[in-house]
Parts: C-alpha cells; sequence; structure tokens
C-alpha cells in the first residue's frame, strides 16, 4: 500500500512538471515569429543536414565508448552494439521524467544483470562509474564556462558567483563521496548500516549477504583505479570529446542559421542551454527555450535565429527519443511462448 501511494505521487509530481513545462514551452514560442520556421530550416542543403547527423552520430559514439571503456575496467566486457541499445533507452526514460539527466537507471541496472548476466554490484559499479564520469565532467567544464563569462561581463559578478559556488559544491561533494568509497569503504559502510537495518528490517544472514555484495563492489572499484587507470584517463578524455563535439554542433547549427558566432556567444548560448537542463523539468522542455531567447537577446542576436535553433534542437531531440524508445521496446517487446530470454 504504501509503494502504491508512494508511486502515485511520483505520477502527480512527474504530470505536475510536464504541464507546467509545456505551459512554459507554449508561452515562450507565443513570443517568437512562428512563420519564420519554415524559412530558417528551407536554407538548409543536404550537405548541413548531413554534416549535422555525422556530429550527433559522433556524440552519442562517444558517450557509448566511454561506458564500453569503463566497462572493460570492470571485467564487463560489452559491445557498443548492446550498450548504445541500453544507453538509448535509458536515456529516453530520463527524457521522460523529471530532469533530462537521470531517471532511466534502474532500468538499466534491471537489464545489466537480466539481459547481460552481470552481477548486481559489477553492474552498480559499471553504471555508477560511467555517471559519475558524465556528471562530475559536465559540472567541471560549466563551472570553467560560468567562470570564463565572468571575465567577459556578460554575467553579473553576483549572480555568476551564485552559480559557480553551487557548481563548485556539487563538484566537491561528487569528489568526496568517490573518495570515500575508494578510500574509506568500511567507515562508510559502518555509518549506513543502522540506516539500512532499519529501512530493510534485515536479518543478520541479509545483512551478512549485503555486507558481502559491498565488499565485493568496492573491491571491484579498486581494482580497476589500480590496474586499469589508462581506460578510466581514455574515459574522462572521451567525455571532453563529447563536449567539444557539443560545442562544435551548436556553432554549425549557428552558422546554418547565418550567424557567425565569437567564442564569447558560444559559451554565453552553450552555459545558459546545459543550466537550464539541470533544473528538474522532463526535458528541458520550456527552460532550455527560455535560456536560448535570454541568450540571444543578451548577445543582441536575431530573436528568428533563435527561433530556428530551438526547432533544430528540438527536432534533433524528438529523433534522439524516438530511437530511444525503439531500444526501449527492444526490451520489454513481447516474446513468443518458450522462447528463451537472449543475451543480445
Amino acid at each position: 500500500m504504501t509503494q502504491r501511494r508512494g508511486l502515485s505521487r511520483w505520477n502527480l509530481t512527474t504530470l505536475v512538471l510536464w504541464l507546467l513545462a509545456l505551459a512554459l514551452a507554449g508561452w515562450t514560442l507565443r513570443q517568437l515569429p512562428l512563420n519564420s520556421i519554415t524559412a530558417q530550416l528551407g536554407q538548409l542543403t543536404w550537405h548541413n543536414w548531413l554534416l549535422w547527423t555525422l556530429v550527433n552520430g559522433t556524440i552519442l559514439y562517444l558517450a557509448v565508448k566511454r561506458w564500453q571503456l569503463l566497462g572493460q575496467a570492470l571485467q564487463a566486457p560489452l559491445s557498443l552494439a548492446r550498450l548504445f541499445r541500453m544507453r538509448q533507452a535509458g536515456s529516453a526514460v530520463s527524457f521522460l521524467t523529471p530532469g533530462p539527466h537521470f531517471g532511466g537507471e534502474p532500468l538499466q541496472l534491471f537489464w545489466l544483470k537480466r539481459f547481460f548476466g552481470q552481477p548486481l554490484h559489477r553492474a552498480v559499479v559499471m553504471l555508477g562509474l560511467d555517471r559519475f564520469v558524465e556528471t562530475s565532467t559536465n559540472i567541471a567544464v560549466l563551472l570553467a564556462g560560468v567562470l570564463m563569462l565572468l571575465g567577459t561581463a556578460m554575467v553579473p559578478l553576483d549572480d555568476g558567483l551564485q552559480v559557480s559556488a553551487i557548481l563548485g559544491g556539487v563538484l566537491a561533494a561528487l569528489v568526496l563521496a568517490a573518495a570515500l568509497v575508494v578510500r574509506h569503504p568500511v567507515w562508510l559502510a559502518n555509518r549506513f548500516r543502522p540506516l539500512v537495518q532499519r529501512w530493510r528490517g534485515g536479518s543478520d544472514e541479509r545483512d551478512s549477504n549485503q555486507e558481502g555484495g559491498w565488499q565485493a563492489l568496492v573491491r571491484l572499484m579498486q581494482n580497476a583505479l589500480a590496474l586499469h587507470r589508462g581506460r578510466l584517463w581514455a574515459a574522462l578524455l572521451l567525455s571532453l570529446l563529447g563536449w567539444a563535439a557539443l560545442v562544435l554542433e551548436l556553432w554549425l547549427l549557428l552558422r546554418f542559421l547565418g550567424l557567425s558566432p565569437s567564442p564569447t556567444d558560444l559559451l554565453t548560448i552553450m552555459v545558459g542551454m546545459r543550466l537550464a537542463m539541470l533544473l528538474p523539468v522532463p526535458g528541458g522542455i520550456g527552460t532550455i527555450e527560455a535560456s536560448m531567447l535570454w541568450s540571444f537577446q543578451l548577445l543582441g542576436l536575431p530573436v528568428s535565429a533563435a527561433l530556428g535553433l530551438i526547432a533544430l534542437t528540438r527536432l534533433r531531440d524528438a529523433v534522439v527519443l524516438l530511437v530511444g524508445l525503439g531500444c526501449l521496446w527492444s526490451f520489454h517487446r513481447p516474446r513468443l511462448p518458450g522462447k528463451a530470454v537472449s543475451a543480445e
């Protein structure tokens, strides 16, 4: 009963956030000259569409390849095709839940264990390490971007310092949590054992199993750090290259729309968009559009170009979401009676 009540509250919260997001998106679009969408998109040649597709394919490849390297460091060598299917399916769930960055992880843990035969502790480390590298890189790059904008007077000093303090605090908390898990696992387990026992009402046998799983998890991480640092550094490099590809995509889209953005323009628009995606709104709907309008007005760029950028980015999001939903369906499609579950 309590679980059903919790799920009902979660569904209601998700519905309210979706309604607010769609209302904000509708209000934003009403302020723009919608008639110029077709004219602007019609200016793109097939070369533009092909180049844009290749850049987005590179962005997806870098993310999946990073996950594969981390899996190899954790003795879970999965193919790029399997990881792509699992990553995009989880991303589709994350897009449709509050906050476009998280939400599909429980399903990805289930798939790693159910379909790909990974022990739970390895699945947790494999997914957690990938999310840690991605999230910490995102926060670090955003923090660097905000600090760079402070030197250009594009962002008010007080606002910039507040955002920098929040991002710096989140990044420090992530690093501290990772250090505690790797360096002081026993101390951390002792601190949380009473909470886990109270929450689950576990017996001595269950507590023993949990402690063994925790030890296996920590041992796996420590072995990866000791024996596979090259792969871990390569994964971090791929995460940074992913950011470079995101900036390149934004530059290309602005060029397609007839603009010649300066480095400051690119930085302002990109930081605004990525900060808007941190808000707990499904898919960043409404918040990203508002951030683009704010950035273009601040930079003195044509509002019609902002409309074109919104249309192109949402078109990309729709295509990626459809691919993700297809991957999600592949995991949960009806199976013929008596057909065994394949690891592929």
